[in-house]
């Protein structure tokens, strides 16, 4: 039997937009939308093998539902633009993947997929629906599969499957729509019918006829009756705007289709929108002439001299000069390696060097020169580079590829005045953290074992409670299932609803707590959920033969340039709650002659803040060493120091904290708890006591839309797109990237810096101490108990003179033997 796939174009387009973090080309394209689209066609394409492919789009003009009820989908707000921009490109990128693109005018894309298959059932093709939304499921058939696309694994549906879950046959569910409608499309359906009852009814009768024709209504107790009897009218309404049509004007027939992918036309788009791994992955060969002029030479055993690129291939230096290109061993290529190579990648050359006991030294890195230029990528691959800027497809040969893009890199980075971030912190960080991987941090496997056990036992006990409180039991993690516990079998306020039914997330349940102490339980049973799963077991699994954690630090992982990691996120490890800070007792020191110095930069932000403002009055308060807090407290609330109460410094440290990330009146409110008009009130008050602050923050937001971009202390520049966008919310959020980058980038500089600082320092003091670990302003050594005070000092020192600022920075050092000792 022949396969068909059909693609429902928007729903996935749109679950990819949403699913992916912004992208965008060299010139400003916004690709996320389009890349996750390819990534999920090309992923069932290759799954399914289909003969024939089509992908249905909506158009913008009215349909027959419009027509039929004012109402349908008029709760929906407008596709973003970024979204809507990329819309051309998947279409484009769809048709030269083989699909044919399908739109008919007045009818929606989901008439265009039931049509299709139903044409595949008349023909005896197998019809495969491709789509994001449950609407479609009423299509299926012995010959049509819905595959819905979720986010961690896709489902594929069949008669079979559909029974299975939802008791009834696929062609019922449009009644069940009917009866419980549709926020999403606007479809009222009947007032106060739930999915739920609306199952339990069409289960009893079959379809909304029998159920209006049955005078028990299908056995609706007393309130569901009164509902059904005044929403009838409203239930046959939307049953005919749920109804999926089978009978679209699709102009074509099903042997018009196939599934041959234009390779020209797809290279094309490829290159355009900058998607190098697509070329290979597609098999698509060269994507320009140019890849001629870059032809990789053959290794030769002469040897290379000035400008060199160099790469570790696992066994061997592999190095280029511009002519020869030859391969040796790390040994005999130790001279060229420190007299200073181009590379990609810094950091994973010198960390494969460290068992041959040398030192790389790097003149530039094109991989970091490439996040520098654009930051908040997901990756740097050579080969995207080679594309981007030098219009060349190329496979492998990344010392090539690394010499010739250094010539770009380089001259772009001088037009944007950021060589020296690159040459005096990028670069030379590189080994700090290689050096920091290298080390890892010891875990005390056994006494986390235990912890872990304490808290599956607390997990236990909790959900013991829970279930006591519900009256039964139910799956806690599940959404749905807690929904319909909380609010529908024991009456909570409903305080907001989603999509697929009610809201249980953490901030709606904070809400909830004095209503019942089944709450308080829930928020306790997923904290302790949470730290079995996300750490727990999976700290051990990841310790080497030496009961030691070697976390991989991101360098380029991060739009404001600070430091990410992953293996674990360490980034990650709980600071808040006493059941998450315990988990620090367990990193330890590797043995009893060495302790852990622990140093956090105090109130960095606030301090950068002060100094990039220039605002007098903050400026005063860090130089006299008052609590800021309290200080600010004083100042916005009018009282004397001295009467400033615990209450009030809480809710001026909510706003000294904020102001950097230009919070509004109503977040500030949720935060500390008081009216949205007594939060404008503090806000107003402290903008009005630090003026200084406030033009900062009108200031840099207007010269970042004029430039596109903000600018740090030390020239880290961070492109802010949003800021011309014409969708108000995207632009309000460009705002506050632009208040707060230059503080938050300012901060990642600083620490860098410090980390730069420090291991040079504890080198030239020649004593046995080295840093094991970055957490955002945070540093930890591991020291010989010998030399702790020394290298005490040299972190303490390194971090408070990392810059000159008219502003003191200051940095608390704490000693223990495990992480939680340290940090306290």
């Amino acid at each position: 039997m022949k396969k068909l796939l059909i693609v429902d174009g928007n729903s996935i387009l749109n679950r990819a937009f949403y699913g992916i973090r912004p992208l965008s080309t060299k010139d400003g394209i916004p690709t996320n939308a389009v890349y996750g689209f390819i990534n999920i066609l090309k992923k069932h394409i290759d799954a399914l093998c289909p003969d024939m492919l089509a992908c249905a789009f909506d158009l913008k003009a009215p349909t027959f539902r419009h027509k039929m009820f004012e109402g349908y989908k008029a709760n929906r707000k407008g596709m973003p633009d970024e979204l809507a921009a990329q819309l051309p490109y998947a279409k484009e990128v769809a048709d030269a993947m083989g699909f044919r693109v399908v739109t008919c005018e007045g009818w929606e894309a989901d008439d265009i997929l039931g049509t299709l298959a139903a044409k595949g059932d008349a023909e005896g093709v197998h019809s495969y629906i491709l789509t994001g939304d449950r609407d479609s499921l009423q299509l299926i058939t012995e010959d049509t599969s819905v595959i819905l696309v979720k986010t961690k694994e896709d489902i594929l549906y069949t008669p079979e499957k559909f029974k299975e879950e939802y008791g009834i046959s696929p062609d019922q569910f449009v009644f069940v729509k009917a009866l419980m409608g549709d926020t999403s499309d606007n479809i009222p359906g009947v007032a106060g019918i739930g999915e739920k009852t609306a199952l339990k009814l069409i289960i009893n009768t079959g379809s909304l006829d029998a159920l209006y024709a049955d005078e028990a209504l299908g056995g609706a107790g007393k309130s569901a009756k009164e509902k059904l009897t005044a929403g009838r009218d409203s239930a046959y309404m939307s049953l005919e705007l749920a109804k999926i049509s089978r009978e679209a004007p699709v102009d074509f027939e099903l042997s018009e289709l196939s599934s041959s992918q234009k390779n020209d036309k797809l290279s094309e788009l490829f290159v355009k929108l900058e998607f190098s791994a697509f070329l290979q992955r597609f098999d698509l060969g060269e994507a320009s002439e140019k890849a001629a002029s870059l032809e990789i030479p053959e290794i030769g055993e002469g040897s290379v001299s000035g400008k060199v690129a160099a790469m570790f291939d696992g066994e061997c230096i592999i190095a280029y000069d511009g002519k020869n290109r030859i391969r040796k061993t790390p040994l005999e290529m130790r001279e060229v390696l420190e007299s200073g190579v181009i590379c990609h990648d810094y950091k994973k050359l010198y960390k494969a060097l460290i068992p041959y006991n040398i030192e790389p030294v790097c003149v530039f890195d094109t991989m970091c020169a490439a996040y520098l230029l654009s930051p908040g990528e997901s990756s740097y691959p050579i080969e995207k580079l080679s594309l981007r800027y030098l219009g060349v497809q190329c496979e492998g040969g990344d010392d090539v590829l690394a010499y010739e893009l250094e010539k770009v890199l380089s001259e772009k980075l001088g037009e944007e005045n950021m060589t020296k971030v690159l040459t005096d912190i990028e670069i030379p960080l590189a080994p700090v953290l290689a050096e920091m991987e290298h080390e890892g941090f010891t875990l005390d496997c056994d006494g986390l074992h235990r912890y872990v056990g304490e808290l599956c036992r607390m997990q236990d006990d909790l959900a013991a409670r829970i279930y006591m409180a519900a009256g039964r039991e139910f799956n806690i993690n599940s959404p749905k299932q807690l929904g319909e516990v909380l609010f529908e079998e024991m009456g909570l306020p409903v305080l907001k609803k989603t999509k697929t039914g009610y809201s249980t997330d953490a901030e709606t349940l904070s809400k909830l707590r004095r209503e019942n102490p089944i709450v308080e339980d829930i928020l306790d049973y997923r904290q302790v959920a949470k730290l079995v799963g996300t750490y727990g077991e999976n700290l051990i699994a990841l310790c080497d033969e030496n009961s030691k954690i070697h976390t991989s630090f991101n360098q380029t992982g991060t739009a404001t340039g600070r430091l990410s990691s992953v293996d674990p996120n360490m980034q990650n490890i709980p600071v808040k709650g006493e059941l998450g800070r315990e988990l620090r007792r367990y990193f330890k020191v590797k043995s009893d002659d060495y302790v852990l110095l622990d140093a956090d930069y105090s109130q960095i932000e606030l301090r950068l803040l002060a100094e990039i403002s220039g605002d007098e009055a903050m400026r005063e308060a860090f130089r006299e060493g008052v609590d800021v807090h309290a200080s600010t407290a004083s100042k916005v609330f009018g009282v004397p120091l001295a009467q400033v109460t615990p209450q009030l410094r809480s809710r001026a440290k909510a706003v000294n904290f904020g102001i950097v990330y230009g919070i509004g009146d109503y977040s500030l409110s949720q935060d500390i708890g008081v009216s949205r008009k007594a939060a404008r009130e503090y806000i107003d008050s402290y903008l009005a006591t630090y003026t200084g602050v406030d033009n900062y923050l009108k200031s840099t937001v207007a010269k970042a839309r004029e430039d596109g971009y903000t600018v740090t202390l030390s020239g880290r520049r961070r492109p802010i797109p949003e800021l011309g966008a014409k969708n108000k919310n995207l632009q309000a959020f460009g705002e506050r990237v632009a208040m707060n980058s230059p503080i938050q980038g300012g901060a990642a500089d600083i620490i860098k810096i410090a980390m730069i600082n420090v291991r040079r320092a504890l080198r030239e003091a020649g004593i046995d101490a080295k840093l094991i670990l970055q957490v955002h302003d945070e540093l930890i050594i591991e020291a010989n108990k010998s030399c702790a005070d020394l290298a005490a000092e040299i972190l303490r020192r390194e971090m408070e003179n990392a810059v000159e600022t008219a502003v003191p920075f200051t940095a608390d050092v704490g000693c223990g033997v495990n992480w939680l000792e340290a940090k306290n």
